[in-house]
Parts: C-alpha cells; structure tokens; sequence
C-alpha cells in the first residue's frame, strides 16, 4: 500500500448474492445494479499503511506515522454509511507481530470514533482455526448473527413491492484482503441464503444447503470461483484455502495447490507489483505527469533495469543447490572428499542467499510514483 493513498481506495470489494423465486420474488443481499441494493464488502484496513516487498515471504506491515488516521477512518465510513447503512467490520488478521499491531490500531480508530454505526470484531483467523480446525469458525458465527438477523436482506415481489430491507453490511479484511476473508464471506453468505429459502418455504427450517448435495455442490463452486476471480485480479493467481470452500474440508491437493500459489505470488509481489501499482496510479490520476519526464530514459521516474550482474544470483544458486545434490547422493573417492564438496556447495548456497537479501532493495520492484 502506498503511504500517500488510502488503502480502501486501492481495494475495496463488494459481493452480491442473487436469488429468484419462479413466481417472481427476487430476493437480494447486496448488489452494484442499483443504488438500493446492498451486499457484504471487503476492504484493506482503513488508515495509513504500507508493506513494501523486500524478498520476505511475508513483508512488515507498517502502520504510517500520521495525525491524519482518525480523519480517514472517519471519511471512509461516512462513505460506506451512505451507500450501506450500519457496518459490522470483522478483522481476521493475527493478534501478534506486526498485523497485530495494525489490529490494534484497527481497534483503537473504532473505539476512538465513538460512531454508533459501527460494530467491530477481531478474529485471530490464524490462531483460531491452527490445524486446519475450520470448525472454530463457529465461534465467530456465534458472535455475529444477531446482528445479521438484525441486518437483514432486501426483498421485493414480482410487482415491486418491497418485503423487507437490509439496514446493514458485514465489512470484512484481512491483510491482503483475499483468502482467510473468502472464507469467512462464504460462511455468512450461507447462512444469509439458508434463511432465504426457508422463509419462502424453499426447505424447511430444520434443513440447511448441505441437505441438498446438488445445491451444496453449486453454492459452494460459485464462491469458490468467486474468490479466484477476486484473487486473480488483485494477486496474479487463484485463491487459497478454495478446497475448504468447495469440499467444507482441507485436502492435500489442495495445500499442495496452495503451495504453488503462495510461490507465484512471492514472484509477482516482489518483482512484478511495483510496475503494475504504478500503473493504476498513473490510470486513476493518482501521479501526475511532468512536462519534463519522458523525454529521456534517465527522466522517466518508471525506469528500471535490474544490472545484469543481479541476474547471477539465481543461477549460481540453482546450480550450487543441484552440485550440492548430486555430491549427497554420488559417492566421493574418499567420504573427507565428499564432506568437502558439500560444505562448499551449501557455502555458496548461504553466501549467495545472504548476497541477495543485502541486495534486496536492487531487486524488488517497488511503485516508484
């Protein structure tokens, strides 16, 4: 996130659920067709800060120096009253390290504001559901769905007569916004679509969508899919945790999917992003452009080459690890020989490692407007 922009400006989602009776009754929890509609949201954490790539697999989160937090938080939900009533925002981000303490000023903007509007809840996503225990999920359902039943849904009839109206939203982040967030959203969009279909005698109050496994199947596809496209778009790649919410459990191919995507991620965070966020800045108006700039390479504040040098290090790397690999598993003349040629490998290993992260700062590709 750009210290000089608010982060909700760079993402903020909005998620509608559409259901149609065949006699015509058209119920709705949230929508963008019409200003009357409204839905569940996801935003980034609504203050100034950043976290820059820097080659970690997790970059710090930095929550900026600034007098101008409180100013911000108001106006973004002044914004958000206007379009969706009441806000209930959910954190899911850890309790500790650096999220916890954007967490925590999460919590002390809300408490601060005194804004009757707002309800908040913090989850520890990571804590709560540590060992795949998804089922602990429960007890942030627990604490929320007075205020769901509460918020409502809107509905109208074939003729237009409105049924009911929703007064409210589920304001829901993370970090990056995507993945423990998929999961929570399908949670609550569960829930809101089960007391839909019972209300119109759909199924029967004591049944939910899993009692019906082609209409789980499809449920659970759809916001499935829904995350991945909202991943793909904002990450360069499909959701995690979509096993979870396709099949209600963890699987190995699904961590083993996971793993790929945290990988292609990594890549593109750190050194494909900046020029992408330069991008939709230079797009949204966020830069502008001097009548100075352009006109040579040097002046062009986007320009970046990575020296050719840099290029190395991946490949010493690549080439030290296999060298390392194969000295393990052929046997030397003598076993001193092979104890050698492995130190050496795995030294050069380490050394060219220790290289790159100094280096880091010439690799990454960091926005640069």
């Amino acid at each position: 996130m750009d210290h000089e922009t608010y982060p909700w400006k760079e993402f903020q989602v909005e998620t509608t659920s559409l259901t149609f009776k065949s006699y015509g009754l058209y119920l709705m929890s949230g929508a963008k067709m019409s200003t009357i509609f409204r839905g569940i949201t996801r935003g980034s954490v609504p203050c100034f800060w950043s976290q820059l790539p820097n080659l970690h697999y997790k970059p710090k989160v930095t929550v900026t120096p600034s007098s101008n937090h409180m100013t911000a938080f108001r106006k973004h939900f002044e914004e958000q009253e206007c379009y969706y009533g009441r806000q209930f925002c959910i954190s899911l981000t850890n309790h500790h390290g650096a999220e916890g303490r954007l967490n925590a000023k999460y919590r002390e903007l809300y408490e601060t504001s005194e804004n009757s509007y707002l309800k908040f809840e913090d989850f520890d996503f990571h804590k709560e559901c540590a060992g795949m225990r998804y089922d602990r999920l429960s007890i942030l359902l627990a604490r929320i769905i007075a205020d769901q039943d509460d918020y409502k849904y809107f509905a109208f009839a074939k003729d237009g007569t409105v049924q009911t109206q929703q007064t409210g939203v589920f304001r829901t982040n993370c970090i990056d916004c995507l993945d423990r967030t998929n999961v929570v959203q399908t949670l609550l969009a569960k829930r809101m679509l089960e007391q839909q279909l019972q209300r119109y005698n759909i199924i029967k109050y004591n049944e939910t969508i899993d009692s019906y496994e082609h209409l789980s199947h499809h449920f659970k596809n759809i916001w499935a899919d829904n995350a991945d496209t909202i991943s793909l778009e904002y990450a360069g790649t499909g959701a995690l945790k979509t096993d979870y919410t396709r099949t209600g459990k963890r699987s190995t191919m699904g961590l083993l999917q996971d793993g790929y995507n945290s990988l292609m991620r990594y890549v593109f965070n750190n050194f494909y992003d900046g020029f992408r966020q330069d991008g939709i800045d230079l797009f949204l108006g966020n830069y502008q452009i001097s009548s100075e700039e352009g006109r040579t390479p040097e002046s062009c504040p986007i320009n970046k080459e990575i020296s050719r040098k840099y290029l190395v290090l991946p490949v010493t790397i690549l080439i030290a690890f296999s060298m390392c690999v194969i000295n393990v598993l052929i046997p030397a003349p003598s076993f001193r020989e092979q104890v050698i040629r492995i130190l050496f490998w795995g030294l050069l290993i380490i050394s060219t490692f220790a290289y790159t992260f100094i280096s880091k700062h010439k690799l990454v590709d960091v926005p640069r407007l």
